[in-house]
């Protein structure tokens, strides 16, 4: 629970630090303020969070797992195979997602480091400028991104007793302020919230939700983070973090209100998160309040892992290298992953200056998140409640969500424009490589995949013929042989065809990742040969996935059970030697120019391919970097191919030549 309160809250939690200074400026000022409109500002608040976050996220999307794992991806997975078209939203929601994970370190961290701007320490102001919280915001930033590959397990215990500190201290001093006025409860009824929209004081209209909104950004990255802590531990830690978000927004409307009435002429620059606390506890909280908005990146950080690797589970993106700094394997770190939000988050606090920009560009990407969310619930839900109460329940949440999406649109140009850039650029690499692997899948010819055991007999005979110079001992390809014996052809053709491949042994080798942390075995196949070996590695996920490492030990215990014939070596270093050398051989894929397609779909394969060639190559997937590996290039035909045609008439004979 303490973990989970560390990694999940974070965002939702420091959501009292700028929500009511956004609502503030939506009235257009202090000055604008009525007793109505800050009341009906906290019963959208209040419900939002109880139909949104609490029925939708909690009670609902949380049943929705697979295999522990959240997330709109996660749940993509469990619906996938109803309805093709699924793939629309969950491409859109997870790209959304990803690209507002980039403002949401950005503007807490900001917001929280603007309150120390002036505050005098001793004799000295640390911070004196908004140049100096821009630089302050970066390094913190620069430091966050750094500690993320010791994994979310150590980050969260670290964070988890200053969330408990954080949580508790915004509630004691919600409760504090709203003791002074306990008539501000009365904005739990939800007519504060329907007449605030038609309130005259009330200058934007129903674009006031656009607003309202920042108050459960955080609800989709509790979704995302559930693989990380458990769905119990969530159930267990919500009616907390509730209570205690409630209580500060209604000490916040306690304090204006109150403020109002004595006629005390308040500041335009102002936060009233940090103005109701006590002048005594006021640098306390603005410490508190930095550590928590430190905290608050980190929820979208970890979810922004586990939502790329469950996009590259279904083939969404490209591979990466997935570390797993824990024995849970729901805890992952993604270096590439890491290091392209940090630099995208400081780009944004660099673009952006000060956390009233950031403020005006945020929640734009996560409503089209929860809305794409929504849709794939609908299928999720149908198979457990009747048909038309899950299409009730999904209109409901549906139309409330598009409001909220329309009423965000009007952050479009104040900076909304940059989350809608980064969401069409992840999803341009999504279209590319999920629809470039189905176009590829679907023309691929059928003759492209062979049975291994057809050419055991060509392998055992290239083997043998000595008029061929031997090219390496030890040949390995890297290669997915099914249960069939089934190869691509490719494989076959870069041993026999380029240029034939003498070796004493060919290796065919496939790598199995398995869900226990430190699994490490093999099964061998032998196809009743002595120098043809199909090889099952069963690699666990936080196991050293070096595959030349355990391939000389698997030798070795071949040889020793005279399954393979020993390979004793003349010249070497190493005393009696009788493994020999070993090569591994990597296909590279280029589309053959002699493929006919439409120009879309041959751009969209190149593409494709591109991806493969310049993401995490085999080479670094299978810690190779060390070993002897050719890469070779082979060419990837396709069923519609462009043959060439002789015109018979060019065809001259002798007597036409001497004409």
């Amino acid at each position: 629970m303490i973990i989970t309160l560390g990694i999940v809250y974070g965002d939702i939690g420091t959501s009292p630090l700028y929500t009511m200074n956004a609502l503030i400026g939506d009235a257009g000022g202090v000055h604008k303020l009525t007793e109505n409109y800050v009341l009906g500002c906290l019963s959208l608040i209040f419900w939002t969070l109880i139909i949104i976050t609490t029925i939708k996220y909690v009670l609902i999307a949380l049943r929705a797992e697979n295999h522990g794992e959240g997330g709109i991806f996660a749940l993509y997975a469990l619906v996938r195979k109803k309805k093709k078209w699924l793939i629309i939203p969950a491409l859109v929601g997870g790209a959304a997602l990803l690209a507002d994970g980039t403002l949401t370190p950005a503007v807490t961290v900001t917001t929280a480091i603007e309150g120390l701007k002036g505050l005098k320490f001793g004799n000295s102001i640390p911070i004196p400028n908004q140049r100096a919280v821009i630089i302050c915001t970066v390094t913190i930033l620069l430091v966050l991104f750094l500690v993320q590959r010791f994994g979310t397990s150590s980050i969260g215990k670290m964070f988890g007793f200053v969330m408990i500190l954080w949580f508790g201290f915004i509630g004691l001093f919600g409760l504090y302020n709203m003791s002074h006025d306990w008539t501000v409860l009365r904005a739990i009824s939800p007519v504060y919230a329907i007449e605030v929209l038609f309130d005259p004081h009330n200058k934007v209209g129903i674009f006031i939700l656009g607003s309202i909104f920042l108050a459960t950004t955080g609800a989709e990255a509790l979704y995302s983070d559930m693989g990380h802590v458990g769905r119990n531990n969530i159930y267990l830690t919500w009616p907390i973090v509730f209570t205690s978000l409630i209580l500060n927004y209604f000490g916040q409307g306690a304090w204006l209100i109150k403020k109002m009435y004595e006629g005390h002429e308040l500041s335009t620059n102002f936060n009233p998160f940090f103005n109701m606390l006590p002048n005594s506890f006021y640098l306390f909280g603005v410490v508190l309040a930095t550590l928590a908005a430190i905290i608050a990146s980190q929820a979208l950080i970890s979810g922004s892992f586990t939502l790329v690797e469950e996009a590259i589970g279904l083939k969404i993106l490209p591979r990466m290298r997935i570390e797993h700094p824990n024995i849970l394997k729901g805890q992952v770190y993604i270096s590439k992953v890491n290091w392209l939000l940090c630099v995208l988050t400081i780009m944004i606090v660099l673009y952006f200056q000060n956390s009233h920009h950031m403020e005006a560009a945020y929640g734009l990407a996560i409503t089209l998140t929860m809305l794409m969310t929504t849709m794939l619930l609908y299928e999720y839900l149908s198979d457990l409640v009747p048909k038309a109460v899950a299409l009730l329940t999904v209109i409901f949440f549906g139309c409330i969500e598009t409001i909220f999406l329309i009423t965000s649109l009007v952050k479009f140009l104040h900076g909304g424009f940059v989350t809608v850039i980064l969401t069409l650029a992840i999803v341009a690499v999504m279209v590319i490589w999920y629809y470039g692997n189905r176009i590829r899948d679907d023309l691929l010819d059928e003759s492209e995949t062979v049975s291994l055991l057809d050419y055991k007999d060509q392998l055992q005979e290239l083997s043998k013929d000595e008029s061929v110079p031997l090219y390496m001992s030890n040949l390995v390809m890297l290669a997915k042989v099914k249960k069939d014996y089934s190869i691509k052809r490719e494989i076959l053709y870069s041993i026999l065809d380029k240029k034939p491949k003498r070796a004493n042994v060919y290796w065919f080798v496939t790598v199995n990742t398995t869900n226990e942390p430190y699994t490490n075995y093999y099964t061998v196949n032998m196809m009743g040969t002595r120098n043809i070996v199909n090889l099952q590695l069963f690699l666990g996920f936080k196991t050293d996935h070096s595959i030349n490492l355990y391939l000389r030990q698997i030798v070795q215990e071949l040889m020793d059970q005279d399954i393979i014939d020993e390979q004793p070596q003349k010249y070497t270093t190493m005393g009696k030697r009788n493994i020999g050398d070993f090569c591994f051989v990597v296909i590279r894929e280029l589309l053959s120019p002699n493929t006919l397609l439409p120009a879309w779909k041959r751009a969209l394969i190149s593409a494709r391919i591109f991806l493969q060639n310049h993401t995490t190559t085999p080479v670094q997937w299978f810690g190779l970097e060390f070993s002897d590996v050719k890469v070779e290039k082979v060419p990837l035909f396709l069923k519609k191919r462009r043959i060439p045609v002789v015109d018979q008439k060019m065809i001259l004979n002798p007597k036409d030549i001497l004409k």
